[in-house]
């Protein structure tokens, strides 16, 4: 099944999942009223992704005098992508990583961290750089933005039923339109823990895609493949201060845990990543 396609009906099996917790409910109108604030929410986080993120790391934009070699490679992906060349940032970190984001190619910027660019060759920064620019290419943050909208709604009902439920406010018979108990346990337990790992199934089926779009671009899977394998390698000894709302940015996850946190992680193993570049290079 290709990224896309997987993408496509991992969307769809979101909005079932809210249309389910909204009939679950039996409250259409608070569920419609969770939508709005929740698009609100979302949509201003898409239209001013690239201001926030930068701003929360600190990068610095550079000049093509400060780095004539990453310019080059960046114009030249871009050019490829027919897409304008995006803003480039520095990141003052040892923690080898980079991200792009923007709501649309002429709104796009990239950013690497001081780390990244001491550890690769120009060819493996090179299938890094084209990924990122796959991600605003294939206009990743809005698909992200629609991703996080819905299951943002689920979330925010199943707390809602959560209070009202504390102060007396969600009444047996309520419970009981809902299918009783267990309904009432669905809606509060099992929903919003499907939708966040669907919507962390739509994280990863983008990092694949923009494995593979990235690879096309550069005509470089082996390059791509070689970096993520020095990324990972390094970004375990030398994390990445970074939160869990722009995990998924990064093109290696900056957060470790334990088997269980690969299950939430927002990000597939890399190991396999690296295997399906391989695959593509021979």
């Amino acid at each position: 099944m290709s990224n896309a396609l997987k993408t496509t009906l991992l969307l769809g099996l979101l909005t079932g999942l809210l249309m389910w917790v909204g009939q679950l409910l039996g409250g259409m109108q608070g569920l419609v009223l969770g939508l709005v604030l929740a698009a609100v929410m979302n949509l201003g986080s898409y239209w001013f992704s690239d201001r926030i993120v930068l701003a929360a790391y600190g990068a610095r934009e550079l000049a093509e005098q400060d780095a004539p070699d990453l310019f080059r490679i960046v114009r030249e992906l871009a050019a490829g992508a027919h897409m304008p060349m995006p803003r480039v940032y520095l990141i003052a970190s040892d923690s080898p990583n980079a991200f792009a984001t923007g709501r649309s190619p002429e709104h796009a910027a990239v950013a690497v961290t001081e780390g990244i660019m001491r550890l690769l060759t120009l060819d493996e920064l090179r299938g890094v750089l084209a990924h990122e620019l796959s991600h605003v290419h294939n206009r990743d943050t809005l698909i992200s933005a629609i991703a996080a909208t819905l299951a943002g709604v689920v979330l925010m009902v199943a707390r809602m039923a959560q209070w009202a439920a504390l102060f007396g406010g969600f009444r047996r018979d309520e419970r009981e339109e809902g299918g009783g108990v267990l309904g009432f346990l669905a809606l509060v337990v099992v929903a919003p823990l499907a939708a966040t790992l669907i919507q962390l199934a739509i994280s990863r089926a983008r990092e694949y895609q923009a494995d593979a779009s990235g690879a096309q671009l550069s005509h470089a899977p082996q390059s791509l493949a070689s970096a993520l394998e020095k990324i990972g390698a390094v970004s375990g000894r030398i994390p990445l201060s970074a939160g869990p709302a722009t995990a998924h940015l990064w093109i290696v996850n900056p957060l470790r845990g334990n088997w269980l946190a690969s299950l939430f992680s927002t990000h597939p193993p890399i190991e396999e990543r690296i295997r399906r570049l391989r695959a593509m290079a021979y």
